[in-house]
């Protein structure tokens, strides 16, 4: 068996269903968020803050950039290993490979650090 360490997930069928599963909860949350703007009578920042003053809320926003940094991770990956190094250099870029892994898990990082700091941050 192949073991790859820059993948999310053990195996290319759990970095499937890893990706699966995230993309419900960021389409449970768009659908919330969507219907929120809707159907809320006097839509402003008023009720925007008192819906995300809500712990569920924070704790909902949370698992969906959670679910967003998986589901871009993997998608960012498949396509660096598949379709940028291994067509372009003939499969012999894995410096370039993990350079640009390295650049998007920073990124990941940051955007998480970032997002936990919005939803959490005084």
């Amino acid at each position: 068996m192949v073991r790859t360490v820059t993948s999310f997930g053990r195996s290319g069928t759990f970095d499937w269903l890893y990706q699966r599963v995230t993309a419900v909860i960021l389409l449970a949350y768009v659908l919330f968020i969507v219907g929120f703007i809707l159907f809320t009578k006097d839509f402003g920042y008023q009720a925007w803050s008192e819906l995300f003053a809500q712990r569920w809320m924070r704790v909902f926003s949370l698992v969906a950039l959670l679910s967003t940094i998986i589901h871009a991770w993997i998608g960012l990956w498949s396509v660096v290993t598949d379709y940028i190094t291994n067509r372009m250099m003939g499969g012999k870029a894995t410096v370039l490979r993990l350079l640009v892994e390295v650049v998007l898990a920073a990124v990941a990082v940051l955007y998480t650090v970032w997002g936990i700091e919005i939803l959490w941050g005084v």
